[in-house]
């Protein structure tokens, strides 16, 4: 028995897409470079 295939949307409305997606906006993390890392080590790096 095969996979289905995923369904496949369609946009029409490309200027209301685009206006959704500017407003998601963007994920920005800060780090502070005062902080210490805690947790004890295990095993190799990475």
């Amino acid at each position: 028995m095969s996979k289905p295939k995923p369904a496949r949307y369609r946009r029409t409305n490309w200027s209301t897409y685009n206006a959704a997606r500017r407003k998601r906006g963007s994920l920005l993390i800060w780090l502070d470079t005062e902080m210490t890392w805690h947790a004890p080590r295990e095993g190799r790096a990475g």
